[in-house]
């Protein structure tokens, strides 16, 4: 139902109102009640009559649970967008594989006296 109510939460909240309200002033917040949901319903026919108006013959054509914002998920919107007009991806190419080492790795050692290597390159 609404905001989570169930028909018989409605009922319950009903009998505490008129419990509440007594009976001597119930007619008259029951016909405010009918009045206010009769005014909301002519507030919603009109809407959706001037939206038709507005809209003109391709009112009929939309897809208004399409535009339902509780189907919204960024992740697919923005799948959808990178995806779109783009060619199908292509294979990804064979690994190239190093060559296994055929000479170990030697430790290079420094004295005081000779300077380091240095590249000219690096920075």
């Amino acid at each position: 139902m609404f905001f989570g109510l169930t028909f018989e939460k409605v009922m319950i909240i009903a009998a505490i109102a008129a419990l509440l309200i007594g009976p001597e002033r119930m007619p008259r917040y029951a016909e405010m009640l009918a009045k206010t949901v009769k005014r909301a319903r002519d507030f919603a026919n009109g809407a959706r009559t001037r939206v038709r108006e507005e809209i003109g013959p391709e009112f009929d054509d939309v897809d208004w649970r399409k535009l339902d914002p509780r189907q919204y998920d960024p992740r697919r919107i923005i799948r959808e967008a990178l995806l779109e007009d783009d060619e199908p991806p292509a294979k990804p190419a064979a690994p190239v594989i190093a060559p296994p080492r055929t000479t170990p790795l030697t430790r290079q050692t420094f004295s005081a006296t000779t300077p380091p290597p240095f590249d000219s390159e690096a920075t």
